[in-house]
């Protein structure tokens, strides 16, 4: 964004000639109506920026309590007055910055394994099957499912395709088939892993699992030390809270194969695909550009956080309510969660650093959330900063909502098919579904995804009733550098897989030249001009035989200690101290 331009000069440039001009009456009169025109041709337009809008500064939940309704200008309470909504161009934003990155064409998907990358026909095993039941809502179901491939291919084993959770925070009773096209899945990783529907049989009845659980973030070498012997033993292994248990540091054909489940093998059912599809036409036909939001603030999530939003002892009693739930839950010092960026932002304070970044009130925007605390009063600041405020029920009718209404997993996954397609991706929070949708868009051309710098940004959002509009939104965009979903934004090997898949994109060497180069810093790959991979690097994960895995090689890493339990309930309704899930189950 920034000021209008006078035709015919360059924006910034002075105007070189300084000579007076005499001209005839008739061009002064002409002159003078074209003047006119171009006037009310401008304040008949859509404003640039909005007017200033009230803020309430109480001490208790700073709303919103003025809206403006018409184009005249007024002020932010708490800011200082005179000042509209700036038109800038100076620091690292413009208009055409905001829906797309330009450097985002220097890089693209490269998830195709390597030349020594072996089949599955020859690398799985016989009597070697692997179950999985995955923990928590869609999003983190979608992580243990990723990885419960990668941990087949590891183990060489057929995997039976994964069990979803029923019982724990979400209560959703879908299967996989309900939510995934299993048929797609099954038959796009073929080459990769060999994956059936139901368990195994013998003698005409379904093989009793042996049940174990793996720790957290366990490497392929804990796998092949915990899990194979006990694999080999009992043929068949069910693996319970099945999510992040699998180490971010692979090799690199591993890695590839993450991002061909997460990013090509999962795809939601029809009638979930097709309903998300047309809230996109709907969201296209009423704007060419929109936002989506991901505002995760239901009761719950609050009460888990631990985090104090100002809504004063009756906040604090409701809240405080909802976390005698949790027996065992620790309860954090709400002030120095809010300082170290650990809570969710506010519905207002997401309004206001998007409006900071430059984006107009015109901008349409979707809303992905669940049960709001606070309900509308709590929407009205972010209401009243886009007004063209949208969500999956306004957009669709009760007769199309019907056949969802009673599954959280598919409502969400509606609500992520949107997300994935939106021109501008904001979350304000860190959850799973945030982190699965930022790699997702890194991965598929690096489309705006903006992580709000919340650590920094509370800071700003304290000081702001002693700021005026323009220190406050320069400060904003600054403080978001680096957080706007740019390539190369995060190094390489940092952060979550799921939210950086770098080994999965590749950047081009030149302009004249198809040889690019893997963002990851190690196992890299080139391409020829003929495009035929040439592998440069460790090899792929060996397959292991049976002999060559008898358990004798153990690990002293005491990290890698997996629990083996013979019987263990699946109900994970049931929260102990010693779960470190529940974080997880509640930050989907």
């Amino acid at each position: 964004m920034g000021q209008p331009r006078r035709r015919g000069y360059p924006h910034g440039h002075h105007h070189r000639c300084h000579r007076r001009i005499a001209l005839p009456a008739a061009a002064l009169a002409l002159l003078f109506l074209a003047v006119s025109l171009l006037s009310v041709s401008f304040l008949s337009a859509p404003p640039l920026t909005d007017p200033r809008t009230r803020l309430a500064t109480s001490s208790s939940r700073r709303f919103l309590r003025r809206y403006p309704t018409n184009g005249s200008s007024g002020e932010f309470e708490g800011f200082e007055s005179g000042e509209a909504f700036p038109v800038t161009t100076h620091g690292w934003i413009r208009q055409d910055d905001l829906w797309h990155s330009k450097l985002a064409s220097n890089f693209y998907e490269c998830s195709n394994s390597s030349s020594k990358y072996l089949d599955s026909s020859v690398t799985a095993q016989p009597e070697r099957y692997l179950i999985v039941v995955t923990s928590g809502g869609l999003n983190q179901q979608r992580t243990g499912i990723v990885d419960a491939v990668v941990a087949a291919r590891i183990l060489n084993a057929t995997l039976v395709v994964p069990k979803l959770d029923q019982t724990s925070f979400w209560k959703d009773s879908s299967n996989f088939s309900e939510i995934f096209d299993m048929d797609w899945f099954i038959s796009f990783l073929a080459k990769d892993v060999k994956i059936i529907k139901e368990p195994p049989e013998k003698g005409g009845k379904p093989m009793k699992p042996y049940k174990m659980r793996v720790p957290r973030k366990c490497t392929p070498r804990c796998y092949l030390n915990r899990v194979l012997p006990a694999l080999l033993k009992k043929h068949v292994i069910r693996m319970t809270k099945y999510d992040y248990r699998l180490s971010n540091k692979l090799d690199t054909d591993l890695q590839k194969l993450r991002c061909r489940v997460n990013y090509h093998a999962l795809r939601f059912t029809d009638p979930i695909q097709e309903l998300g599809e047309k809230l996109i036409q709907r969201m296209r036909e009423k704007s060419r550009y929109f936002i989506a939001l991901h505002l995760r603030f239901e009761p719950d999530m609050l009460a888990f956080s631990g985090c104090y939003y100002g809504g004063g002892e009756k906040e604090r009693r409701e809240l405080a309510a909802i976390r005698r739930r949790w027996r065992t839950l620790h309860i954090r010092d709400p002030e120095k969660g809010r300082r170290q960026g650990r809570c969710p932002l506010t519905p207002e304070e997401v309004g206001l650093m998007l409006r900071a970044l430059g984006y107009r009130s015109d901008v349409h925007i979707y809303v992905a959330s669940g049960e709001i605390y606070g309900g509308e009063d709590t929407l009205a600041p972010l209401k009243a900063l886009f007004p063209n405020f949208h969500t999956k029920e306004t957009l669709s009718s009760q007769k199309e909502l019907a056949p969802f209404l009673k599954f959280s997993s598919r409502m969400a996954a509606i609500d992520f098919i949107v997300c994935d397609e939106s021109d501008a991706f904001v979350a304000n929070n860190v959850g799973n579904m945030a982190k699965i949708l930022a790699g997702r868009r890194r991965y598929f051309g690096h489309k705006r995804t903006i992580r709000p710098n919340a650590k920094q940004l509370y800071s700003l959002f304290m000081k702001r009733v002693n700021m005026s509009w323009d220190a406050f939104s320069a400060q904003v965009r600054i403080i978001q550098k680096g957080y706007m979903g740019e390539p190369m934004e995060i190094s390489p090997g940092r952060g979550e897989f799921h939210a950086n898949p770098a080994a999965c994109i590749c950047e081009k060497t030149g302009k004249n030249s198809v040889a690019v180069k893997s963002i990851s810093r190690s196992n890299q790959e080139l391409v020829n001009d003929t495009g035929i991979k040439k592998a440069v690097g460790r090899p792929p994960y060996p397959v292991y035989t049976d002999e060559e895995a008898d358990g004798s090689d153990t690990e002293d890493d005491t990290t890698a200690r997996g629990e083996m339990i013979d019987a263990e309930p699946d109900d994970d309704s049931v929260v102990r101290q010693e779960d470190p899930e529940l974080e997880e189950i509640l930050s989907d």
